[in-house]
């Protein structure tokens, strides 16, 4: 009787171990997909470097503008102020 126990659970055991074997590939896989996350997280594309300097540049002309707006406006509350000077000498966007 236990012969034909033995028997029995040897023959059962592989079946029993067919999901821990996909658990332990899983496992095993799970530090190289995390190593590719990181990867992806860190470095930036091309489509994201362009779309941050699109962002970066509307900003800085954004500001140009006001400044442009503020002086203007200064100057004609105070145009014995602005006389001396040649246009806006502001902020340029490009400089930078």
């Amino acid at each position: 009787m236990r012969n034909l126990v033995l028997k029995l659970a040897a023959l059962t055991l592989p079946l029993g171990l067919g999901g821990c074997v996909k658990t332990v590939a899983s496992v095993v896989k799970a530090p190289f997909q995390a190593a590719g996350q990181v990867v992806d997280w860190t470095t930036t594309s091309q489509d994201e470097a362009d779309r941050n300097y699109g962002r970066k540049m509307r900003k800085k002309e954004a500001q140009e503008g006001r400044e442009r707006r503020d002086y203007e406006k200064q100057c004609r509350k105070h145009p014995e102020q602005c006389q001396g000077q040649q246009g806006y000498d502001g902020y340029r966007a490009a400089n930078d």
